[in-house]
């Protein structure tokens, strides 16, 4: 009788060990007043996951979470941020770490966006404030090799949709924007011929007329024909007066143009004013898409030297300052200003 009644206590304290265990491991757990970040460091073993878990109140107890993933998975547990916002149980939780669901943040740069649009941009997100954004863009050492002339990152920055990881840093934001550019520069430069005539004689030539053709149209036909007109402009030793370039040194100076340029902005002491200094500007103005990487490295062969806005989003070009006179007539008339 004595054997039988501890058996009987065995088999009891093990089925209520087994209702705890699976109570720890399939019971949802977790209060969250506001959603958790846990980061997990790459290499880390599955019980150090399962402490960094419990220390986060993500789950009830390590040793259980460890029994369960060493019990059912061989997958590893990924490093990185994770975010919890609402209980969950263990198999839940584990799914999710093997599979890296992982918590980013999601940052789109447009193309044409400059350095002091990505800035602002970042700071509304509240992922880092603009000055600390501006202040690593400042310095242009990280592409030197690429443009021994550049001035700051303006160019280099290149547009995409980025995803960012919590706590990520200003500086390593732009070297997650830098290194875009380089993947996608090195698709493209094999096929741009520096030096020939109708294109850029050097790389700091493409990327800054680059920048000039995405801040001046949106339209794919026309990347080609308005870097043609500034490669032209430039052999020709004619002022480029591109109005972005106005733009882009008033706000580079602290004061943003609100509104349509004015005569007085076009006198702005800046060397980034292509009204009042020929040739180019020190840099790119915006940092430009593919699209209009490729029309710098390709521009059309035209004998255009002008082009001003047909008021329906294009443009009209022209050989001569009469031709250019016309179009600026017909835009007018277009825009009801006549």
């Amino acid at each position: 009788m004595t054997g039988r009644r501890g058996w009987g206590w065995f088999l009891l304290l093990a089925a209520a060990a087994a209702a705890a265990w699976a109570w720890a491991v399939f019971a949802p757990y977790g209060r969250y007043p506001a959603p958790r970040l846990v980061e997990i460091p790459a290499h880390s073993s599955t019980w150090q996951v399962a402490r960094q878990l419990r220390s986060a109140g993500v789950i009830r107890n390590a040793p259980s979470f460890e029994l369960w993933v060493l019990a059912g998975s061989r997958r590893t547990l990924k490093a990185g941020w994770y975010r919890f916002d609402h209980p969950e149980a263990m198999p839940a939780i584990a799914r999710r770490l093997e599979r890296g669901d992982v918590f980013y943040r999601t940052l789109v740069v447009p193309e044409g966006f400059n350095r002091f649009d990505i800035a602002h941009a970042l700071e509304r997100a509240g992922i880092v404030t603009a000055d600390a954004f501006l202040a690593a863009t400042a310095d242009a050492a990280p592409v030197r090799d690429l443009d021994p002339q550049a001035i700051s990152l303006e160019g280099f920055l290149y547009p995409d949709t980025y995803r960012l990881p919590p706590r990520i840093t200003a500086p390593e934001i732009a070297g997650m924007m830098v290194h875009r550019f380089r993947q996608v520069g090195n698709q493209l430069r094999p096929n741009v011929s520096f030096g020939d005539p109708a294109g850029p004689d050097s790389f700091h030539e493409w990327l800054t007329i680059a920048s000039l053709v995405e801040k001046e149209t949106a339209q794919p036909p026309e990347r080609p024909l308005i870097a043609g007109v500034f490669y032209n402009r430039l052999r020709q030793h004619v002022p480029l007066q591109c109005d972005p370039t106005v733009l882009y040194a008033a706000e580079a100076a602290g004061h943003p143009v609100t509104g349509a340029l004015r005569a007085a902005d076009l006198r702005l002491a800046s060397p980034y004013n292509t009204y009042s200094h020929a040739g180019l500007p020190p840099g790119p103005i915006a940092n430009p898409g593919r699209a209009s990487l490729v029309a710098a490295a390709h521009p059309a062969v035209t004998n255009f030297l002008y082009f001003v806005s047909n008021g329906a989003g294009g443009h009209r070009f022209a050989r001569t300052l009469l031709e250019q006179d016309r179009n600026i007539l017909l835009y007018l008339q277009a825009t009801g200003r006549r």
